[in-house]
């Protein structure tokens, strides 16, 4: 069997998943629905399939079997609500929703039709994460005491990269896409305990036109696995994405922009001449992960399959999983309760950020004439 599927919104994002379903063997792109008909036509020229303008003509016309939306978070509720009711089982763009009160709505209403709701984290299927994740499986990190995130040079509130929408969020467009690192650190050191243990700070750097609340935020939790989580994500500046792995075995450094995963496993602070081997064993473990990485790249432009081409798009891996899932009536490759937890922790960084700006002592109007 072929999933049928459709996506909604002609936008950003729509062509990855639209070229990702054409190229995947499980799927077929059979539609494409926008509000804006000539994006949605032209869209819809450039991947053979149909224009629809309407969501509701979109699901009485055609026979779906999945429903990829890619529109405005501000959207997702109204569009995903109108497909399950049909029995369409959906896959949203992340941030799947604003609020949690509007995620709990669609759990509901995804159990009560009996359809698949499911949220894009895409980076979950980064080649590092994928590796450092096997690591952990085989009891190479052993317990994990801590994880520790740096994901920085992120996308200042006020860039339209996604469209104006974004502007509507306290945290703009920085906010859009903060959901990847929460997703990656829940992936990998575990969910909290309760939001109540969830401490966070947040900061704005940078003067906006736009009423933002945060560019910047620093979180630390507990976990349900008796470890210690740290994230920390900022606006601008030289991009690193970090993941540090602490277990009582060994540990792992993860980067994440050149998809390295170096193994730590001995203690380097015996010796001087164990201090030096620190620096040649991780010399020696990112150049052997980078070669790996140079080696799949050129592989893929030889080999054009799905299976090379899905191993270095994180995207197409994830949308492979997700219509396998669908297929063999599976459970679902990033489970809703991340999806929970990833809106649940945006509610509170807009918390603490409402929190910090009304803490701010208020400028009288004799200092702002002198400004």
């Amino acid at each position: 069997m072929v999933l049928r599927t459709a996506v909604v919104g002609a936008g950003v994002v729509s062509g990855t998943h639209l070229t990702a379903l054409r190229r995947c063997p499980k799927t077929t792109p059979v539609a494409v629905c926008d509000i804006d008909e000539e994006r949605a036509t032209k869209v819809a020229r450039e991947h053979n399939t149909t224009a629809y303008f309407d969501i509701d003509e979109l699901l009485s016309s055609e026979q779906l079997h999945w429903l990829h939306i890619c529109t405005p978070v501000q959207t997702h509720v109204t569009l995903a609500r109108k497909a399950m009711e049909s029995g369409v089982p959906v896959l949203i763009e992340k941030p799947i929703t604003e609020t949690s009160d509007e995620l709990d709505e669609l759990i509901e209403i995804s159990e009560e039709n009996d359809v698949v709701l499911s949220s894009v984290h895409n980076h979950v299927f980064d080649p590092a994460m994928r590796k450092a994740r096997k690591l952990i499986d085989e009891g190479v990190v052993g317990k994990i005491r801590g994880v520790d995130l740096t994901y920085t040079g992120t996308s200042f509130a006020d860039e339209p990269n996604r469209g104006s929408w974004t502007f509507e969020l306290s945290g703009g467009e920085f906010e859009e896409g903060i959901p990847h690192p929460l997703y990656i650190a829940l992936t990998i050191g575990g969910y909290p305990k309760n939001d109540d243990d969830i401490d966070i700070q947040t900061a704005l750097t940078k003067s906006y036109e736009q009423p933002f609340s945060y560019d910047s935020v620093m979180m630390q939790y507990p976990t349900v696995n008796g470890g210690l989580s740290s994230i920390r994500v900022s606006a601008g500046g030289v991009p690193q994405h970090q993941l540090s792995v602490h277990g009582d075995r060994s540990s792992l450094l993860i980067d994440l922009i050149s998809q390295t995963v170096v193994r730590i496993r001995r203690d380097y602070t015996t010796s001087s001449i164990n201090r030096a081997r620190n620096n040649l064993d991780r010399a020696v473990g990112r150049v052997m992960g980078t070669a790996n990485m140079v080696q799949d790249v050129l592989s893929n432009r030889f080999d054009s399959s799905w299976e090379s081409e899905k191993a270095l798009k994180t995207h197409f891996y994830q949308i492979d999983a997700e219509a396998n899932a669908l297929l063999r009536g599976d459970q679902q490759p990033v489970p809703i309760e991340q999806a929970q937890w990833v809106i649940r922790m945006m509610e509170l960084i807009r918390d603490a950020a409402n929190e910090t700006e009304q803490a701010k002592p208020q400028q009288s109007s004799t200092q702002q004439q002198q400004q």
